[in-house]
């Protein structure tokens, strides 16, 4: 199993944008900050944008720049644009129903999980990127 940086990167990514202010950045910009090839960033951004949380500007002097103020985007949004599918995802093929364990498990895993994934969302979406670019300025001070 392999664990996903999408969501880190993508917080990322907005952290820059809401902290440069205004300013359209390019994803060649933004990838030398997370240190990733631009083609890693443009494929986020394409998840961002679906979400409405950016938007992207053509031309010179163009690039990306949020759509929303940072005020009023949360953890919680980025998360849901980026990773999508179930945080915790159920086995990969049907257990053998024939066994006990196996004709029962994902039932009695499902309850479980919806909550632990909602407890995430829940505390995710408690942080707003405003109150991230603070957190982040405040230590570069």
């Amino acid at each position: 199993m392999t664990q996903s940086s999408r969501f880190t990167v993508a917080i990322h990514i907005l952290t820059l944008l809401a902290h440069g202010g205004p300013e359209p950045r390019t994803s060649e910009y933004i990838a030398g900050s997370v240190n990733t090839n631009p083609v890693v960033i443009r494929r986020l951004l394409a998840s961002l944008r679906a979400a409405r949380l950016v938007a992207s500007q053509s031309g010179p002097g163009g690039g990306w720049q949020l759509l929303r103020e940072p005020e009023a985007i949360t953890l919680g949004m980025i998360f849901q644009a980026v990773e999508g599918a179930a945080l915790i995802p159920m086995h990969a093929s049907e257990p053998n129903p024939r066994c006990p364990v196996g004709r029962h498990i994902q039932t009695a895993l499902a309850g479980i999980f919806r909550g632990a994934e909602q407890a995430l969302l829940d505390q995710l979406d408690r942080t707003t990127l405003a109150q991230l670019v603070k957190d982040v300025e405040g230590l570069a001070s």
